[in-house]
C-alpha cells in the first residue's frame, strides 16, 4: 500500500510539472502574438479617423477600390507613393471606374503618405 501511495505522488508531481511546462509556453505564445496584433501603423490610424471607410475597406471593394487591390496593382516605390498621394490630395476618377474619388485637399503631405505607405504595404 505504502508503495501505491509513493508511486501515485511521483506519477502526480511528474505530471503536474508537465502541465506548468505547458501553461508557460501557451501564455509566451500568447503574449507574442498580442503585440504582433496591438502594433498599428499611423497610416491605419489616419484611415480609421478619417472619411477613408466610406468608400474603401482592406480587403473588399465597396464604392472605391479595396486597399489590398491597391497594393496589387503599385508596387510600393517612391513614384508610386508621391503619384497616389498627390492622387488622395486632389482626388480624381477613371482609374477605377468612373466613380470619383473626391479631393482630401485638408490633409497634409506626410499624412497622406504614411497612408499610402499603409495600402501598399499590404501587398502579399
Amino acid at each position: 500500500m505504502k508503495i501505491t501511495n509513493l508511486l501515485l505522488v511521483v506519477l502526480f508531481v511528474l505530471l503536474s510539472s508537465f502541465a506548468k511546462a505547458n501553461k508557460e509556453a501557451k501564455y509566451y505564445n500568447l503574449t507574442t502574438k498580442s503585440t504582433a496584433v496591438d502594433q498599428v501603423s499611423d497610416g491605419e490610424k489616419l484611415i480609421a479617423k478619417l472619411d477613408c471607410v466610406g468608400c474603401h475597406n482592406k480587403s473588399m471593394k465597396i464604392v472605391g477600390p479595396s486597399y489590398s487591390d491597391i497594393a496589387k496593382k503599385y508596387t510600393n516605390d517612391e513614384k508610386n507613393i508621391a503619384y497616389l498621394t498627390n492622387k488622395i490630395i486632389k482626388g480624381g476618377s477613371g482609374v477605377w471606374g468612373s466613380v470619383p474619388m473626391i479631393p482630401h485637399a485638408t490633409l497634409k503631405a506626410n499624412e497622406v503618405k504614411s497612408i499610402v505607405k499603409y495600402i501598399l504595404s499590404l501587398k502579399k
